[in-house]
């Protein structure tokens, strides 16, 4: 090769790179600030970040179907494997006892899956097929394994800006909340004070408790089977008390090595070609507006119960209901004690956090059921 060839070859790279792929590269910058920076949930936001601009450095091949990426999206992504694999770790951290101790919480959980079915009418309402409306609409349940699950199953195409959303709304939990809890609560309602006097909840029930929602789920609506039963394979092995090396393994090395694995392959769809359109925009816009739905769904039925039970209810919990392990739970317990430096609601609300957590998998499996039977 000459040296008339030779240097179109060197400069190959660069004569491909549009603006499109840089804007993507600041994208991916931005995202990685933000999990340094910022600390906005780093453990997926900086490995998606980067993931980006791999994908966006022309003719690096790691993105095709015989790269490295190209690999693990077949493997761990259109398996399914990665977001399982991080469900057997956040089972295996979850305590289901507040849940346990007081089952109403179920109803708050319940209540933070509105915005799903929502934003599922109204992303129809505007063009999106039906399988994309629904796998839109799971994003407000800020759940980012079930989210992939869905999405991967029903719109593989909005996969990258589905988990994008589903992830960067997890972190910003504390920001887009607390303006809703306020607005939809009076003062007098954040300062109600809940007396944690736990009903004791037995090992024997923990331990059963796993293996009889696998059951029932599984029954009920066998779509969620695959997700629910790896959270409750996770819990399994915390609350048995005989295999902690599993337990820490799942909470630890397992879950750690899932999730960024997920990340950088998530990233890794993030080109200009795939991700710079009006549908990526209508995602992000749809997917706060089921967030902020199911927030203030919770909220509502959080008053009516504080009505109904004479004030004894904090309507904050409602906050709660939704997916996001512990930050929401910890959030609602912020709250209150900013009102009231003596109001403890932290067991509470991760009981109403827990029961979000379960819903929001039962509703992935809902519409997974609902919109697999109309393709």
């Amino acid at each position: 090769m000459n040296t008339s060839q030779l240097l179109p070859e060197l400069l190959k790279g660069i004569t491909s790179f549009t603006p499109g792929n840089a804007l993507m590269i600041l994208v991916g910058g931005i995202l990685i600030t933000l999990a340094i920076v910022k600390k906005y949930e780093p453990i997926l936001l900086l490995p998606i970040g980067f993931g980006c601009i791999l994908a966006n450095i022309p003719l690096v091949g790691m993105t095709d179907g015989d790269g490295l990426f190209g690999l693990l999206y077949r493997v761990g992504i259109s398996t399914e494997l990665f977001p399982l694999l991080i469900f057997i770790g956040v089972g295996a951290m979850i305590d289901f006892s507040p849940l346990l101790a007081q089952p109403k919480m179920v109803l708050l959980g319940a209540a933070g899956q509105f915005g799903i079915f929502g934003t599922l009418i109204l992303a129809t309402l505007l063009g999106f097929p039906l399988n994309e409306a629904a796998s839109i609409g799971v994003i407000g349940a800020i759940d980012g394994p079930t989210s992939i699950f869905v999405a991967t199953k029903l719109a593989p195409r909005l996969l990258a800006p589905i988990a994008v959303a589903a992830y960067s709304y997890m972190s910003l939990v504390p920001i887009i909340q607390p303006p809703l809890m306020r607005l939809l609560t009076t003062e007098k309602e954040r300062r109600i004070r809940m007396p944690y006097a736990p009903r004791p909840v037995t090992w024997r029930a923990r331990v059963l408790f796993p293996i009889v929602v696998t059951l029932v789920v599984g029954l009920l609506v066998p779509e969620a089977t695959p997700l629910i039963s790896m959270l409750m394979l996770g819990n399994l092995l915390r609350e048995s008390l005989v295999v902690d090396s599993l337990s820490k393994s799942a909470q630890s090395e397992i879950a750690n090595v899932a999730t960024l694995f997920l990340g950088v392959t998530i990233g890794s769809t993030m080109s200009a070609s795939s991700f710079l359109n009006m549908d990526t925009l209508g995602i992000l816009v749809l997917g706060l507006l089921a967030f902020a739905l199911d927030t203030a769904a919770g909220l509502l039925l959080g008053k009516l119960m504080a009505v109904l039970s004479r004030g004894t209810i904090n309507p904050l919990l409602g906050a709660a209901g939704i997916s996001a392990f512990p930050m929401a739970g910890r959030l609602v317990a912020k709250m209150a004690q900013d009102e009231d430096l003596d109001n403890f609601l932290l067991m509470h609300a991760m009981g109403a956090n827990t029961a979000g957590q379960l819903a929001s998998v039962m509703a992935g499996g809902v519409l997974l059921a609902l919109v697999s039977s109309t393709l």
